[in-house]
Formats: structure tokens, sequence, C-alpha cells
């Protein structure tokens, strides 16, 4: 959970500095909680969100904004939509992933919501509430967007969530890590075959702090030139997986454990390791851009060369000025290629002041969390011209600020679109908020 600190609000004025104002939305999902990824602009135009539930009574809802009507339509459960919905189990509390389109239809996967705490971190459960069944498994699924039908693809292995996805588009393939435990697997499209190759770090999350404990990686991506796919261990070891040998390998010649990135231990829980937190495809230069997740680090990747290379901080200028690391320990997953195929757009955190001096969090905490409040940034980076730009925090009209951000989605509108935490009347929920791309302005 984010910590919340009794802090005054900024002022939002004329005066108050650059800044943005999100409009926030009411789904209508009041128990909603917090979201990582689950937000992706599709071909039709609409925002398609998933809203993650915590309860062992209610699954996430999935969601379709309709920027041109202003409307927005409830697609339904994802516990309905694995047909479990009257399995009496612990329900498909979330998506963890990003939606991926090809041939009309978006893909994305199902992850647990409800969890027990075991050696003090959240855990898959093992022991289930009376009369309710332990967690089937998070499906793959496929949201066809003409008519409005869900199809459950496939299962993940041994009753583990889907943490991490992603999709050959052009071979229809899917490929993901399943959560605890961290198996490596690959859907077949064409073929309706879904293989498990195994567990990828240690013993995933499900491992004992300072031994097997390893956090997992939550974006792997694909070369779309001979279809291997990438992720990376918080060992800082970037691993391939070619279909075509059906084997995964740690490249000889290149790894994330850097001095610029950091110090981790990968056997302790809090941080993301030398994990990368995000990474895409990026064609004209034929090679991956990631972010690294405690530093902020921006890097090229080129698989084939075998060479990673840092190019800059992007995070806030308020973090670069400060020289600390940001709060939420993990980074941050909002970071996304713009419409114009050339602009990094990425939700990042930035100190917040208070006379003068740094708002100052935990110094370590045992999860992946936020070690104190932060302000809400959006930094975009041109990659042709290497461009950085801070466009400043982000707030409510109220002053309020938009937290415990992880995902973002640029819309053909001009408006970018996130999930975050919203109170009104008392009472906090996860919900959908958007503000103006001031490169559109």
């Amino acid at each position: 959970m984010h910590i919340i600190e009794k802090i005054p609000k900024p002022i939002i004025a004329a005066d108050a500095g650059r800044h943005l104002i999100a409009r926030t939305f009411n789904s209508g999902f009041s128990a909603s909680r917090d979201n990582f990824n689950s937000i992706s602009a599709a071909s039709d135009g609409h925002i398609y969100y998933i809203l993650s539930s915590d309860s062992v009574e209610v699954g996430g809802v999935m969601y379709a904004y309709n920027p041109l009507t202003d409307e927005t339509t409830t697609l339904g459960n994802l516990t309905d939509f694995c047909g479990e919905q009257h399995m009496q189990a612990i329900p498909q509390g979330k998506s963890h992933v990003r939606f991926y389109e090809s041939k009309g239809k978006l893909y994305f996967s199902t992850h647990v919501g409800y969890y027990e705490q075991i050696d003090g971190m959240d855990k898959l459960p093992v022991n289930a509430p009376t009369g309710i069944a332990l967690y089937p498994g998070g499906h793959i699924l496929a949201f066809d967007l003409y008519t409005k039908e869900i199809t459950d693809l496939a299962m993940a292995p041994e009753g583990e969530g889907i943490v991490s996805m992603t999709m050959d588009s052009d071979r229809e393939q899917i490929y993901g890590i399943s959560w605890p435990k961290g198996n490596f697997i690959h859907y077949d499209i064409k073929k309706n075959d879904l293989k498990n190759l195994g567990q990828i770090s240690g013993n995933g999350e499900n491992g004992k702090p300072g031994r097997d404990f390893r956090s997992l990686c939550r974006s792997l991506f694909v070369d779309p030139r001979d279809g291997s796919v990438y992720f990376s261990t918080a060992e800082g070891d970037v691993c391939a997986y070619r279909p075509g040998s059906a084997e995964i390998q740690p490249l000889k010649d290149v790894n994330l454990r850097l001095d610029y990135l950091g110090k981790y231990d990968p056997a302790r829980p809090g941080s993301m390791g030398y994990n990368w937190r995000k990474i895409f495809w990026y064609t004209p230069e034929q090679v991956a851009y990631g972010v690294h997740g405690n530093s902020g680090y921006l890097f090229r990747f080129d698989p084939m060369g075998e060479k990673l290379e840092l190019i800059e901080r992007i995070t806030s200028e308020p973090s670069k000025k400060s020289g600390m690391f940001d709060q939420f320990s993990y980074g941050y997953l909002g970071f996304q290629l713009g419409p114009d195929g050339e602009t990094i757009y990425y939700l990042t955190g930035g100190p917040i002041y208070v006379n003068g001096h740094r708002l100052k969090g935990n110094d370590e905490i045992e999860k992946g969390a936020a070690k104190g409040l932060e302000n809400l940034h959006l930094v975009t980076y041109h990659l042709p011209t290497n461009h950085y730009q801070d466009h400043g925090p982000i707030f409510y009209e109220n002053g309020d600020r938009p937290l415990c951000v992880n995902s973002i989605a640029v819309g053909r509108d001009g408006n970018i679109y996130t999930l975050a935490r919203i109170t009104e009347n008392g009472h906090t929920r996860t919900d959908l908020i958007c503000f103006p791309d001031p490169l559109k302005s």
C-alpha cells in the first residue's frame, strides 16, 4: 500500500508553476483497487481498461470508454469471462498486463487479486477462507472488438496467475510469466497449444527472502524479425526464448548489472532488483527501448548485437536535481511509445517539497510499494532528437494528487489516460483519469 501522509495540498493557481490538471471518472466500481498495466487505446478509438479487486467475493471488471461520446461501457467481470462464476473459488481479481491487438481482437490475461500474508508478503493463498476454493489459475482471453464476445483461450499452469505477457501479433503467439513461481509460458493461438517452459529465476516471488526469492520481470518484448522473446531477471541477466528451439538462454555478452542502475540483492524483496521495469520494440532502429525501475535510466538494447547502452535518466526534473531514487520501489509501468511512433510517454514520480525540504519516505520496505508520498509527473522523450521534457506534476481539480499510477494509454483524441487512486466523500477507489496531451496543445 502507498503511504499517505498529512501534508498540505499544492496550490493550483495561475502562478503555481508548470502543471497538468486531470479529469476523474467514476466507472461505478467502488471496490476497485490499485492497477498495473491494464489499460490500452485500441484501433476503434476506445480506451479499454480493467479495474482490480482484492476481494474474495468479486473479481475485476473490464470497461471501455468512448472519447467521442464520453460514455463508459461495462463489458463484464473477469471471473465470468473465465467461466468460473459458479466455482465458489478465489476470483480473477485483476489483469496485470496491457491489451495486445491483432486481427480485430484484444488479447490479455488475468491474475489473482486476493492474497494471503506469508512471511510478511502478499502471496498466492494456500489457505482459502472457509467455503472458498483456492485460486484456479490465470487465463489468457481474447475480446472481439466487433462482436464484443470473450473467448477463453488457455489457463496458466499450477494454479498461478499471469503477471506479465507480450504478443507476437504477426505470428499469433503469446508469451507470459506466471506468478508467484515464475514459469515461462508460450501459447500458440493457431494451434491452441500451451507450453510451460519452467521457472526462470530462483523460486520467483514464492521463494524465501534471502534464499531463493526473486522478483519477476513485468515486461517482455518480441523481436519481430525472428520472433525471439526477451525478458530480464532479478540477477540482471537478459534472457532469450527462441520458439524454434523451445529453449530459454541468458545472453552471454550483455546484462543489467551496471553500476549506474544501483546495487541490489536479488534474493531480497522490496525492489525489482536488476530487472528492467518496462520495455518496447522500436522498429525504426531495430532495437528495444526500456527503463530501469529504481534508477529511472532509459536504455537502448540491441538483441542481435547483444549490446545495451544507457541513454539518460528520464525521471522527473525534481528527481534528477535531488539525486535520489523515487519513492515507488519497483519503478513505474506507465512507459509507452506514443501514436507518432517516435515519442516515449512516461508517468513517473517526483519529490514533494514542504517549506523547502524534500519530503522523505521510509528508507526501505519489504515489498514493492511506495516508501512515501510523491507527485506524479509526465515526461516525454523524442527518440529521433533525444529531446527530454518534464511537463510538470499532475493534479486533480481539487488539488489532490493521483496516487499509485502504473499504467498509461495515449489516446488518438489528444488525451492521456491512466488509472489512479481517487478520494471522494471520504472513500478511496482506483478509477480512470485523463489529462490533455501537452504535445498536442
